[in-house]
């Protein structure tokens, strides 16, 4: 009991003590508010004093703010008008001393412009507006004289042998003076396809036409004019200039322009060189002088793509058809055989030339131009097929009437197998062409199907000619001729890959077929009368007796008339068949061989069972004219094609 009464009274006391100190703290916190408050209503009784100066601080603060744009916006018009005198002094000028400054001063102007025209509420603006822009357009007149002035000045023709220069070894001329067609294939078509290919792939080197040092300045003068609105006018200069020095440059070349009945007119030797040249011309107008000024327009027109393919079609537009129009006359011109070659080639420089030509006559403007090149393309290979046609059916329907009177190759032999070699100069040119109309499987086999159709067509029209003939052995010769000719020919050229085998091996047997159709004919015969089992059986006659030497009961008057036949005969046949022609030695050498192989054995046994008759009777000289060496010394000049005397056949 006494613990607890202890601590209450503790407590006790202590609450009594927290109740003193918040009383003195809630007197201390009237106290700070009292004078709070009385601060506020000093400080509220201060503001209201001091607002008036700041009203008049902030009016003056204003006011100076407002002096300083004032003056510097003078300023910058006060610069705009310095700037613009100094613009007009150089445009006044003019841009000959310094044309650098001069497009300096006519940017200037234009700046001058912009500024005045974004700052109407300055007094006279429009004014001055007005009158820059009447400046700036008498300084772009000026520019454009100046532009065409220098453009004129650094435009040349280029020489031939500049041009030259920028082909590849393969293709430049041989001499100086031999321009017209100096590197040219021509129509020989004298490469081989491998060396086609190296051209086609051979580095060229376009001209340089400007002076690049020049590039810059018309480049910046160009762009002048474009933002002026001035692109037609420089589209005219430009093209103005530059298409006449395009077209000297392919006249100093060699360039003709010719139309469709100046191409007829012309004698076959004279067109057929002036296609070689084009072909040469051809290559060298797209690869170097249109890629030369291609080249140009890019660089002087830089940034503006359209306008540079239209100054650049605009520029090439008629030399382009100079050179096509040429082509499509020759194209469109009558066929014939001759032509096929010279079409080929001319289809072959548009194929190697297609990629370069829609490269370098890239963009809408230059639409035309690729669609003309493209259609030359098909014109030609539409007429080199349909030559190709004409010429298998003309050497199945040829009918000259040139007498080949010793049997030798005829020439349409010798035309025919050497167009067909010709053909396969060009092979690739051929796939291209077949590719072009026919969807067959393989080009070769395409190639290989109308050589065979030529041959046949041969054949057939020799067979004709060979009717000619009255003498059955010598159309027999003549085709035995003709046929090895072209067994030979075969052999010896790529026409044997294409041909195969089975077909060089099938001729050389009608070969041997008409040779020996020929010794039947020829040599039958003068064979029967030196045939002993003829004269015995023929009998009759006086016998002889024991005195005169015959056993066999064959009287001499028939043996000595025997002998005076096959002298005869003999005779006739050397003397004609002298003048008859196998032309290759050893076919000739065989021919010989077999027919010495029948006469000198059968000659050598009569000579020996029938000779004694003869020698012992009067004059045996007349009647054993010949021994057999003597006959075999004569058929050595058989065939040997001497002079006739007269036409016999």
């Amino acid at each position: 009991m006494g613990i607890a009464v202890v601590g209450m009274d503790s407590l006790s006391e202590r609450a009594a003590m927290m109740r003193e100190a918040l009383q003195k703290s809630q007197t201390i916190t009237d106290n700070v508010v009292s004078i709070l408050g009385s601060f506020d209503s000093r400080l509220s009784a201060l503001e209201t004093a001091m607002r008036p100066t700041q009203i008049r601080t902030h009016a003056i603060r204003k006011a100076h703010e407002n002096i300083d744009k004032t003056l510097k916006s003078a300023e910058v018009i006060l610069a705009q008008f310095d700037l613009s005198r100094q613009a007009e002094a150089k445009i006044l000028k003019g841009p000959h001393e310094d044309l650098e400054g001069y497009l300096g001063a006519i940017d200037q102007l234009r700046n001058n412009i912009s500024f005045f025209s974004s700052n109407r509420h300055f007094r006279n603006s429009d004014g001055v507006v007005n009158q820059a822009n009447t400046l700036l357009a008498k300084a772009i007149s000026k520019l454009e004289d100046e532009f065409k002035r220098r453009l004129n000045s650094y435009s040349k023709p280029i020489e031939p042998d500049r041009l030259f220069d920028g082909l590849p070894n393969e293709l430049r001329p041989l001499s100086p003076g031999n321009q017209g067609d100096a590197g040219g294939r021509g129509t020989s078509h004298n490469q081989s396809e491998h060396q086609n290919s190296e051209l086609q792939t051979a580095v060229y080197t376009p001209p340089t036409l400007i002076p690049p040092r020049i590039m810059p300045l018309l480049h910046d003068l160009a762009q002048q004019m474009v933002r002026a609105g001035h692109q037609q006018q420089l589209v005219r200069i430009y093209k103005e200039t530059r298409s006449l020095v395009l077209e000297e440059s392919l006249r100093k070349l060699g360039v003709e322009k010719l139309s469709k009945d100046d191409v007829q007119k012309m004698q076959w030797e004279v067109l057929e060189a002036k296609i070689g040249n084009w072909i040469h011309f051809m290559r060298i107008a797209v690869k170097l002088l249109f890629a030369g000024e291609r080249k140009v327009c890019d660089q002087m027109f830089e940034g503006f793509d359209s306008l540079s393919d239209q100054c650049f079609a605009e520029v090439t537009t008629s030399s382009v058809s100079v050179l096509l129009s040429f082509g499509e006359a020759i194209a469109k011109s009558k066929r014939s055989p001759e032509k096929l070659f010279v079409l080929l080639d001319m289809f072959e420089i548009m194929r190697e030339l297609h990629s370069e030509i829609q490269t370098i006559f890239k963009g809408k403007a230059c639409t035309e131009i690729r669609e003309s090149a493209l259609g030359l393309t098909k014109w030609l290979a539409q007429t080199a097929q349909e030559t190709f046609g004409d010429f298998e059916e003309a050497v199945e329907k040829d009918a000259t009437k040139t007498a080949v009177l010793d049997g030798t190759v005829h020439p349409l032999t010798s035309y025919v197998i050497n167009y067909v070699k010709f053909l396969f100069d060009y092979q690739s040119t051929l796939t291209q062409l077949f590719q072009e109309f026919e969807n067959a499987d393989g080009t070769k086999s395409q190639l290989a199907s109308v050589t065979m159709r030529i041959m046949q067509a041969l054949q057939t029209n020799l067979d004709g000619k060979s009717k000619q003939y009255k003498d059955p052995a010598l159309t027999h010769l003549f085709l035995m001729n003709n046929i090895h000719y072209m067994v030979r020919s075969v052999r010896r050229s790529e026409a044997k890959d294409l041909l195969g085998d089975d077909w060089v091996q099938r001729h050389r047997r009608v070969v041997q077929q008409h040779a020996n159709q020929y010794k039947r004919n020829a040599w039958q015969k003068i064979l029967q009368c030196l045939s002993i089992q003829v004269l015995s059986s023929s009998g009759g006659g006086s016998a002889l007796g024991s005195d005169g030497g015959n056993s066999s009961g064959v009287s001499r008057a028939l043996v000595k008339d025997r002998f005076k036949i096959f002298n005869m005969q003999f005779e006739e046949l050397h003397q004609r068949q002298s003048q008859w022609t196998v032309p290759d030695t050893e076919l000739r050498e065989s021919l010989r061989l077999a027919v010495a192989e029948v006469l000198l054995p059968a000659y050598r046994s009569f000579l020996k069972r029938y000779g004694p008759l003869v020698e012992n009777g009067k004059n045996p000289q007349k009647y054993v004219k010949y021994t057999a060496e003597d006959l075999e010394r004569m058929l050595g000049e058989f065939f040997e094609g001497k002079n006739f005397s007269e036409p016999k056949r």
